[in-house]
């Protein structure tokens, strides 16, 4: 591996993979290349199907996870394919961290121990619900990937539309809450967050602090509605 002295991108070529929904509409999950790696972006190649400027897909890098907005798209033809430029969206921490030189990292620390003064920190850990779409009532039965007092994030393929009213049922030891919430942003083949918007201040600080328990020292700041 090599950087580029202190360039803001390192010289790196390194295998992820890469899922999302293409441009025909179809889920994909693939194997892919990342390269020109920052903290916050990268270029990857070897898409398979035709990316849009604004989509958001899912990037991993051995066990890390990450989503990634689509900044530029290129056609490089038979051998790199899609090739595509993405930046990590702002509440997610970067997957490839452990492939960069420490001094490029620098600057995201900073930024998180400053997002960090926020009030609901979000947990990026596995953690089991219930959901159901008030118009079928229906329960879903799912693990969030990152969470907070004010909501989470649920990986899922087919993501319900921004605005859906869900019932959640979640545990905080033996207590269940039940809050009511809503679809607050919706990234097709990825997944879709989800504020609780039914449950009340003093239950949110007390499930806030549930996380911090079980979870000390792994906060991250908010996303959209947590």
């Amino acid at each position: 591996m090599s950087a580029q002295g202190s360039a803001p991108r390192a010289t790196l070529d390194l295998k992820v993979k890469v899922w999302g929904m293409g441009a025909n509409n179809q889920p994909f999950f693939q194997n892919a290349m990342a390269q020109n790696i920052s903290a916050t972006g990268a270029c990857i190649y070897g898409i398979e199907p035709e990316l849009k400027v604004g989509d958001v897909i899912g990037v991993q890098y051995e066990g890390k996870k990450a989503r990634c907005k689509v900044v530029w798209v290129v056609d490089a033809g038979a051998l790199k394919k899609t090739q595509a430029g993405v930046q990590l969206v702002a509440d997610q921490d970067c997957p490839w961290a452990i492939a960069l030189p420490a001094e490029m990292m620098a600057e995201e620390r900073t930024q998180i121990r400053q997002d960090n003064r926020r009030k609901f920190l979000r947990h990026k850990i596995s953690f089991p619900l219930e959901l159901r779409d008030e118009r079928v009532n229906t329960p879903l039965r799912i693990n969030a990937t990152d969470i907070s007092g004010n909501g989470c994030y649920v990986e899922t393929v087919m993501p319900l539309s921004v605005g859906t009213a869900l019932r959640v049922d979640l545990w905080m030891g033996e207590d269940r809450l039940t809050p009511s919430a809503v679809v607050r942003t919706r990234d097709p083949g990825v997944g879709m967050g989800i504020e609780f918007t039914g449950l009340p201040e003093e239950s949110k600080k007390k499930f806030q602090a549930h996380l911090d328990k079980i979870d000390p020292g792994n906060a991250f700041g908010p996303k959209d509605g947590q």
